[in-house]
């Protein structure tokens, strides 16, 4: 990834992000100047991906602290909760912003000045993206070795839903980085990229990623995968995931619980690639996930392009739970954890 393509751009104390609602035609920065600002970009899914949420979030409270004249901690609480209200389902902005919340209450309590504050924040934005780089290449590496033990030299046919590569991550990406990584070295025939509805983030933006690292690919529909998996013409299929409960359980892009199913049904390797950032040890299963509803708009209609009856009314969950039994394996930074050993992600967090 060059920094051409980089979704989060932080210079001269300003954040910049990346309008992924209007790729892939049109490639736009957004200039994001305060808390509220970057609460809505997210909210509104100009950054998108939850490891780039978090990332945000993280320069959104650096915004917050330059304009603030008394800072306390019980005002940085209520600007963090208020951060992470912006979405519910990916963990990734709550585990960030917690963490700047322990490093707002220790710099209050220790009477520091809010400058050498904003620096400490904005340096810990810097420093989460640069290890999300460190950490993503480990997963690429794991899923790659895991690919050459199944399938050895034959070159593979994969199969990835939303978007997970540098648009979603800020870095190599985590299912798509396995891809991408594996292209370099020569292994990838073809890829192909459920389109991901109903916003479209496989054809906007993973083909977008795809294209400009010049791997073949072909954009289908969900409704396709059975079609494919029963033709032999997918080897494995890899997707992100916006937070995994402790049994494996995995919310991720609506969409992805279905193909997971259809995988198991042709015994078709199914893995979830994903940080450790996004577990969340603390719920049992994934019944206890919150999933987020969208708007009816972005089924009923295109681009201000009413495609649905007058009234029509609709379920929009963004989200759905794959069941960890049907789950091949999760890769985190960590190793290769399989979800069908009881206790062993737990185990794996807390090494």
């Amino acid at each position: 990834m060059t920094q051409t393509y980089s979704p989060i751009i932080w210079k001269e104390n300003k954040l910049y992000l990346l309008d992924q609602r209007l790729l892939p035609q049109t490639e736009h920065f957004v200039e994001v100047n305060t808390l509220k600002e970057c609460a809505t970009a997210i909210t509104d899914m100009v950054v998108r991906g939850a490891p780039c949420i978090g990332f945000s979030a993280i320069y959104g409270m650096a915004l917050w602290v330059k304009v603030q004249k008394d800072l306390t901690v019980a005002s940085a609480r209520a600007a963090c909760d208020e951060m992470i209200n912006a979405r519910p389902t990916a963990v990734n902005l709550s585990f960030e912003v917690n963490r700047c919340f322990e490093i707002m209450k220790a710099s209050i309590e220790n009477k520091e000045t809010n400058a050498g504050l904003f620096e400490k924040l904005v340096s810990f934005g810097h420093e989460q993206i640069h290890q999300s780089e460190v950490k993503n290449t480990k997963m690429a590496k794991i899923g790659f070795d895991e690919l050459k033990k199944k399938f050895g030299d034959k070159k593979w046919n994969l199969m990835t839903h939303c978007n997970t590569g540098f648009l979603a991550c800020g870095s190599i990406g985590t299912a798509l980085g396995v891809i991408s990584y594996s292209n370099k070295q020569n292994q990838v025939a073809h890829v192909f990229a459920d389109e991901t509805r109903p916003y479209l983030q496989g054809t906007r933006l993973t083909a977008f990623e795809l294209s400009k690292e010049n791997i073949p690919y072909s954009i289908v529909v969900e409704g396709a995968a059975s079609y494919l998996m029963s033709h032999g013409k997918i080897d494995a299929i890899f997707v992100g995931a916006d937070r995994i409960a402790a049994n494996g359980d995995t919310a991720n892009k609506v969409g992805t619980s279905t193909l997971a199913i259809v995988a198991k049904n042709y015994n078709v390797p199914f893995y979830v690639v994903a940080p450790i950032s996004s577990f969340d040890i603390t719920i049992p299963d994934g019944s206890h996930i919150e999933i987020e509803m969208r708007s009816p708009t972005e089924i009923t209609e295109l681009k201000g392009i009413k495609l649905a009856p007058p009234g029509a009314q609709t379920v929009n969950p963004s989200f759905d739970v794959t069941d960890h039994r049907f789950i091949t394996g999760i890769i985190c930074e960590k190793g290769l954890i399989n979800p069908a050993n009881v206790g062993e992600l737990v185990r794996v967090v807390n090494s």
